[in-house]
């Protein structure tokens, strides 16, 4: 380890290095891929990789979510609202509210839950 470098007790992030998120997690055929960054008793920060068709199924968190898309694009379901997102753009998934998310094209994403 080099000097003055603290190993990482956030998880799967290493600490002082700038990073490309979505260079993090690779795809699966048919599958979702993901990788825990950060846990912690505050909250969350996990990385995504849905292939084509992918989803998650309706459930609800009692916690805020925000997703940040990396690659592709995503339908994400809150409540009766469906938001199309693309690379770059970010959502608020409030607590309490049911939500899904569906792959119509591979695409990864950044999850940050905070349980405060």
């Amino acid at each position: 380890m080099a000097e003055g470098k603290k190993s990482s007790s956030a998880g799967g992030m290493p600490p002082s290095e700038a990073l490309v998120l979505e260079k993090m997690v690779d795809y699966s055929e048919g599958s979702i891929v993901s990788r825990a960054l950060v846990q912690s008793k505050v909250g969350t920060v996990t990385l995504f990789a849905f292939d084509k068709g992918q989803g998650l199924s309706e459930h609800s968190a009692p916690f805020d979510a925000i997703v940040q898309v990396l690659d592709g694009t995503a339908h994400i379901n809150i409540g009766e609202e469906t938001v199309v997102t693309s690379a770059g753009e970010t959502v608020l998934m409030p607590a309490d509210i049911p939500h899904s998310l569906d792959a119509n094209e591979r695409f990864k994403m950044l999850l940050v839950m905070i349980r405060g």
